[in-house]
């Protein structure tokens, strides 16, 4: 018997936001309300990521057999697709989209305020595409969760990774990260 199912995973995502919110509680005196919810935002969006896509899509999947399980991630490009969750109805490919959206967003937003925000930004969105193969490559190799390896989830990825570092970028224009200061401390007597 396994555990899975959307209400695990909502559960899993909702555990991890309450974790994130006091890491943003804990960011923010430093680093100023815009960083610190999009730092604990990205932390909460990339473990989201990995709890609804390591954790089988339904509940009691059991044990896929050796001889039935993908030996190989599938390279058919747009190949079948199922139907997205009851979370976000249409397709899968739409699904793998938006869920690295925030991801990206988030990413972009938290490193805006820093000089180096031109090196960090996109070394994120990478690292965001290196993420998604690596869960591709973990659900070909734990068959048993009932996921399945495929180069067309990869692409989606990295293209919500890239929308949502572009929205990103629109994001820090409109908050202006960079123009937080942190409260002087009050002068000793």
């Amino acid at each position: 018997m396994t555990i899975g199912g959307t209400g695990v995973m909502l559960l899993g995502c909702l555990v991890a936001l309450v974790v994130f919110a006091g890491v943003e509680r804990l960011l923010r005196p430093r680093l100023g309300p815009v960083t610190s919810v999009a730092l604990a935002g990205f932390g909460w969006s990339v473990v989201c990521i990995g709890i609804l896509t390591l954790i089988p899509a339904q509940w009691g999947i059991g044990v896929v057999p050796a001889d039935e399980a993908q030996t190989t991630c599938s390279l058919d490009y747009g190949g079948p697709a199922p139907d997205g969750f009851w979370l976000l109805p249409g397709s899968q490919r739409l699904l793998n989209i938006a869920v690295f959206v925030p991801a990206g967003a988030l990413w972009v937003l938290a490193v805006a305020r820093w000089r180096t925000r031109w090196v960090l930004g996109p070394l994120g969105i990478a690292a965001l595409g290196l993420y998604s193969i690596l869960i591709e490559a973990l659900q070909l190799a734990a068959a048993r969760i009932g996921r399945a390896c495929d180069v067309t989830d990869m692409v989606d990825n990295v293209a919500g990774a890239v929308i949502g570092g572009l929205l990103g970028i629109l994001l820090a224009l409109l908050l202006r990260p960079w123009e937080y200061r942190r409260p002087a401390a009050p002068a000793r007597r």
